[in-house]
């Protein structure tokens, strides 16, 4: 197939605009590099997807449009099948988890398109998808993995090249199920082969990095959700193909350097992008070299304001800024000083302490510092002085929930174990829950945050005997609700755990 000549005859500007290519000056100076944002956050539904959108049902035949069309979406590809439905005058039915916040739900009706809410998970979703498919006889459109969608999405890279001029360096594209990514390395390698392409997924959501390293599809069981733009459990099988022969490699990032690309990108344009929408200039900065120019494809800007809060928590770790440290001192006169002297004219941003049962007391401290070396010659010299210190600036239990609960320890609390778990934002989802564990073993210790996504974050103990371990598993498998085991984790032992 020759996606060049798809990608030169996509018809996408019937609504949607050519977006600039601005550079981040102030980032740029600083790095000694060009950091050139391709900003589809300005797009009329705020990310790229309305390019795919719009390409595929334009050249569909009237029969197929006539019918009426479905996605399954509750984000960026819902407003873009949604709209460009409006623009072609044909009826849209748009499928989304019951958890799909209000605000998804509003923008996708404002387009006139109809809405069913069916299951709590994408695999609920689609069945019903399919389910409406044979009812109503609906024509669906994908969200990555068609030929149309991916040529759409390829006149990103079109762009790029006519506006970055010769010197560019490589280009920088999340990655999700890889629509965006398999159309923009296409056309950069068949017009401008020397330019890297490079796609970007979050560290706990990179299913096409795992399937390029085995050489074929992998299906990720849990991918992370804090980027849900680009959370896909398997990427395409056109996708893959594409992304295979097309990209010079996948530079996985952090949720905390996802946090610092957005607010970068807030201070270079005053937009404020979406978890997925950050993660190439993420990329970018992590591969920096002097002299060299990167366009960063800023994805989308459709996310939940309410997320602001968490995002704004995580960039000073984001940026390397701050430091989080587990020290122990002895729970005896004078340590408490002793320990505050070594820390010196350093600005300390947390410091949470209980006094606890034992010789030692453990201090949960933050610290202003100026990069990752500052960081770890405060540990050095913590330790040279005798005091147990261990870095947490990368322990994400204990950024999320033990800051918030340090001096919860209990003595009579025996046979605990601790999980981690996203719970869907909806009613009953608690209760949900409770039925399962309630009764059966007893909950130690439970501490929630919402920040802003379809699923809230908690962490649970349980007081389980070792011989029952096996059934409680089985038993929060049944749940259903994404968990990982805490236990051994060091925030958890050195701050809650029952001496």
């Amino acid at each position: 197939m020759n996606y060049l000549t798809k990608i030169l005859n996509a018809t996408v500007y019937d609504v949607a605009v050519k977006t600039p290519l601005d550079e981040a000056t102030a980032l740029s100076k600083k790095f000694g590099c060009r950091f050139l944002l391709k900003r589809e956050d300005l797009q009329p539904v705020h990310s790229y997807k309305i390019r795919g959108a719009y390409n595929k049902m334009s050249q569909l035949p009237k029969s197929e449009l006539d019918k009426g069309v479905i996605c399954a979406s509750a984000g960026n590809h819902a407003q873009g099948v949604a709209l460009s439905a409006k623009k072609l005058g044909v009826k849209a039915t748009i499928v989304m988890p019951v958890t799909t916040p209000e605000i998804k739900t509003s923008a996708v009706k404002a387009y006139g398109a109809s809405i069913v809410l069916h299951g709590d998970s994408y695999s609920d979703t689609y069945e019903e998808l399919h389910r409406q498919i044979e009812e109503h006889g609906y024509t669906y459109i994908a969200p990555f993995d068609d030929p149309d969608v991916i040529a759409g999405q390829g006149t990103v890279g079109k762009e790029i090249l006519e506006q970055a001029g010769r010197d560019l360096t490589a280009v920088f594209v999340p990655i999700g199920g890889g629509g965006l990514a398999a159309g923009v390395s296409t056309y950069v390698k068949a017009v401008r082969p020397w330019v890297k392409v490079y796609g970007v997924e979050p560290e706990d959501s990179d299913c096409m990095s795992r399937s390029l390293k085995v050489g074929k599809r992998v299906t990720l069981d849990n991918p992370g959700l804090f980027a849900d733009g680009v959370c896909v459990k398997e990427p395409g099988k056109e996708t893959f193909k594409l992304c295979k022969e097309n990209l010079d490699g996948i530079v996985r990032v952090s949720t905390a350097e996802t946090c610092a690309a957005i607010k970068d990108i807030f201070e270079a344009t005053r937009a404020i992008c979406e978890p997925a929408g950050a993660l190439a200039l993420a990329a970018a900065k992590k591969s920096a070299k002097k002299g060299e120019s990167y366009a960063c494809v800023i994805s989308g800007a459709n996310m939940n304001f309410d997320r602001i809060r968490f995002v704004s928590e995580l960039t000073e770790l984001g940026e390397g800024r701050e430091a989080i440290f587990d020290c122990a001192i002895p729970e005896q006169p004078g340590s408490f000083s002793k320990f505050i002297a070594k820390l010196g004219k350093h600005n300390v941003t947390e410091f949470n302490y209980r006094m606890a049962e034992g010789l030692l007391a453990h201090v949960f401290v933050g610290v202003s510092v100026k990069n990752v070396e500052e960081r770890k010659m405060i540990q050095q010299g913590f330790r040279a002085s005798g005091f147990h210190c261990i870095d947490l600036s990368d322990n994400v239990l204990a950024k999320e929930h033990v800051r918030y609960m340090v001096g919860g320890r209990a003595a009579s609390i025996k046979n605990e174990v601790v999980y981690s778990f996203e719970f869907p934002e909806k009613p009953g989802a608690l209760m949900n829950f409770l039925k399962v564990i309630a009764g059966r073993w007893n909950i130690s210790l439970f501490h929630y945050r919402n920040h802003g996504a379809d699923h809230g974050k908690v962490l649970a103990g349980f007081q389980v005997p070792k011989a029952e371990r096996k059934t409680f598993e089985k038993a929060l498998q049944e749940i259903g609700y994404p968990c990982v085991d805490e236990t051994d984790n060091p925030a958890y032992k050195y701050f809650l755990k029952a001496r």
